[in-house]
């Protein structure tokens, strides 16, 4: 019940409701904190007064109320901006909630009329007084009844009382003797409340008093303090009570207001029926904010999920960010050992280098330096016949030496500088962009079924993202089987979320599914829809694949052409499987000519007739006889030809792989293509003498029984 406190409170002053009146707009005040808003019109500026003090019209009618709320600043000095209607030089105070209350009005002489209840019970209500509503905002003047013409809301007092004495002390027991204890249960048929030691004592659960309902002392107390109805009297008139109801201004009235006031023209019906009614009702709104109010709790329970889920979640991620930094120091450390070892064996390089270089270097010195010495000595001496047989020798050795020491002995083979750079420039870059991206792949797509649907051999599919996925899409992946429980297969990969597929199998049923995929991967599939195409196939002739010199009309099932010699047009439907029939009528026949009808492959020769090259099957008949035609190749001529309003009948059946021509609903010679497989376009071939129309979507004729093999439409 402690929600339910909010309504049991003011809005002037806050506190639980005192004796409080209803408002015409509904809402509830105190009739003290009514008293405090009051304010005084001027008699100049309020028409509506002496309207408002008569008997007549609908004091407290919506309309009026927005009248009465019209007073401006600058013709009464009364404003009405916020919502409470305020004398400029009248101080106010502010309740607890922040409402504006206004002191009362300087008090005129008591009048009878101005007072709610007994005479001298409140002071007098000033003349033209205006009340606006702290909820609505509504505005409306006084009559001469003032206060008193509120009907006091004794439910709403009922509930407050209960309310406010189910918050007091604990309940005592109604036998102890001296000290009575605390109660522990009442029983509704004694309504005695009754301690433990006293119930065993006085109540036992046994013989009559078994039956009796115990309850906790808080509920029973509330129970007992149901008061009865009350007899509830009337405003106007104090001596009647209210026994009808008014239907047109929906208020309880009494008999006197039916025989003298403003309700006497009006609907009325029986007080009690329309208190059930309003009963009645008002279970049954709530019910339904009862139901609204179960789906915000379950809806409070997912959010608290959410926030424990976002919690788990933000640790996970936390984790799995640090593990992923921790990752990326691991490998720099490692990248570090490597380029220092690198640095390491450039080190010992270059020193190994110097260092074999100054050794060589050192040998040849002392190998230099002992010749020169040696030299020294030698010209020291004062022999020359043994000084010239040595100094040629000599002389060579010494241009030897010296020339050991040529160009590029003497300069360093190592550099004392490192040739390396580290170039981190990329990696610091790298590591300032380094940023979150969408970790998790797309969420399943909805379909949208109220979207999908199938039209003769196409499907329509529409998906959607889940309204609270937040994750990137790049695209979706748009897969169907083969119509007979096959493996999927990709039809459609792009950002749109409709498709239609055309050219699919008549009366198959296909299994479709749609995923998404980002940077991140390709998420689930959604759930998997069966779609049926069309038991029979419809079709009609395709101007797009037709030969420029033929005609359409008739919404592209009449067909002629403006040349005299053949031309091709096929359907705009193609056929892999089952079992077809149409039919095509002869509407103009002019000098005989040879018209040809049958199927072809799609890329059939469009200028000859029809069954001249190797991609068309067909049957070519004049008004006598006809003949079946393949790669230009002529079989089974038969009687029996064509005229105005003769009709051309073709059987395509895929279960058997034959082909066979009907003339007015007669087979026309023997079956006249066997080992027929694979995709074909019912197809026609007529000069400017020929008119057809073409017939779509017939039943199999009664004289043929299809094969045992599958009977599904087929498509391209």
């Amino acid at each position: 019940m402690d929600e339910m406190e909010e309504e049991l409170k003011c809005p002037v002053c806050g506190s639980f409701f005192r004796e409080p009146i209803i408002l015409p707009c509904s809402h509830n005040i105190c009739l003290a904190c009514a008293r405090n808003i009051l304010v005084q019109t001027p008699d100049a500026e309020s028409p509506q007064s002496s309207r408002a003090s008569g008997s007549g019209v609908s004091d407290y009618d919506y309309l009026d109320l927005d009248k009465m709320s019209l007073y401006s600043e600058a013709d009464s000095g009364y404003g009405s901006y916020g919502g409470f209607v305020s004398a400029p030089t009248t101080p106010c105070q502010k309740s607890p909630n922040g409402v504006r209350v206004f002191p009362p009005a300087v008090p005129q002489p008591p009048s009878q009329h101005h007072l709610l209840g007994h005479p001298g019970s409140l002071p007098p209500i000033p003349r033209n007084s205006c009340l606006t509503c702290p909820q609505c905002h509504r505005s409306l003047i006084l009559d001469e009844r003032g206060l008193r013409g509120f009907a006091k809301n004794r439910v709403l007092e009922g509930v407050v009382d209960r309310y406010q004495q189910s918050k007091t002390a604990a309940l005592k027991c109604q036998l102890c003797e001296k000290s009575p204890k605390e109660a522990t249960v009442m029983c509704e048929q004694c309504d005695v409340f009754y301690c433990d030691p006293c119930r065993l004592r006085c109540h036992p659960p046994r013989g009559p008093l078994a039956k009796h309902r115990l309850v906790p002392p808080a509920q029973g107390s509330i129970s007992r303090r149901t008061s009865p109805r009350k007899i509830s009297t009337c405003t106007e008139h104090e001596l009647e009570n209210l026994s009808m109801y008014c239907v047109q201004c929906k208020m309880p009235v009494c008999y006197q207001c039916l025989e003298e006031g403003k309700h006497g023209t009006h609907e009325v019906k029986a007080l009690g029926a329309m208190w059930k009614l309003h009963k009645g009702q008002l279970s049954q709104a709530l019910n339904i904010l009862s139901d609204r109010a179960t789906e915000a709790k379950e809806f409070l329970v997912q959010l608290r999920n959410m926030v424990q889920h976002i919690q788990e979640n933000g640790v996970e991620f936390e984790a799995c960010l640090v593990a992923q930094c921790d990752a990326l120091i691991d490998a720099l450390n490692r990248r570090k050992a490597q380029l220092l070892t690198r640095v390491n064996n450039e080190h010992e390089h270059k020193l190994k280098v110097v260092r074999d270089q100054i050794s060589h270097c050192t040998v040849k010195l002392r190998q230099t330096t002992g010749l020169m010495e040696y030299c020294l000595e030698v010209i020291k001496e004062n022999d020359p016949s043994g000084f010239l047989q040595i100094s040629d020798a000599l002389i060579r050795r010494v241009h030897m030496t010296e020339g050991q020491w040529g160009k590029g002995t003497l300069t360093p083979r190592m550099t004392s500088d490192f040739d390396l750079t580290l170039d981190s420039g990329p990696l610091l870059q790298t590591i300032h962009q380094l940023d979150f991206i969408q970790m998790k792949v797309p969420s399943a797509p909805m379909l949208q079924l109220e979207e999908c649907c199938t039209i003769n051999n196409s499907a329509t599919l529409s998906w959607k993202q889940p309204p609270l996925s937040t994750i990137a899409v790049d695209g979706y992946i748009l897969e169907l089987d083969d119509g007979n429980g096959g493996q999927f297969r990709e039809v459609y990969v792009g950002t749109e979320t409709i498709c239609t597929v055309d050219g699919l199998h008549y009366n198959s049923t296909y299994m479709s599914r749609v995923k998404a995929f980002n940077a991140s991967g390709v998420g689930q599939y959604s759930k998997t829809l069966a779609m049926q195409t069309s038991e029979i196939a419809w079709f009609t002739f395709d101007p797009a694949s037709a030969h420029p010199d033929i005609i359409l009309s008739n919404d592209n099932l009449t067909v002629t052409c403006n040349s005299y010699d053949d031309r091709v047009v096929m359907g705009n439907s193609g056929f892999s499987r089952g079992v077809h029939y149409w039919e095509i009528t002869v509407d103009r026949y002019d000098n005989h000519p040879d018209p040809a009808f049958g199927v072809a492959r799609g890329d059939v020769l469009k200028d000859v007739m029809l069954g001249k090259d190797d991609k068309a099957w067909a049957m070519y008949v004049d008004n006598n006889r006809s003949w079946f035609m393949h790669n230009n190749s002529h079989t089974n001529r038969t009687d029996g030809g064509v005229s105005e309003e003769a009709t051309v009948g073709v059987l395509l059946d895929f279960t058997r792989g034959v082909l066979i021509f009907l003339i007015n609903d007669e087979q026309q010679g023997p079956v006249a293509f066997e080992g027929i497989e694979g995709i074909y376009y019912p197809a026609v071939s007529l000069n400017r003498n020929v008119q057809v129309t073409l017939h779509t979507g017939l039943p199999i004729p009664d004289f043929y029984t299809p094969g045992e093999a599958d009977l599904s439409g087929s498509v391209c």
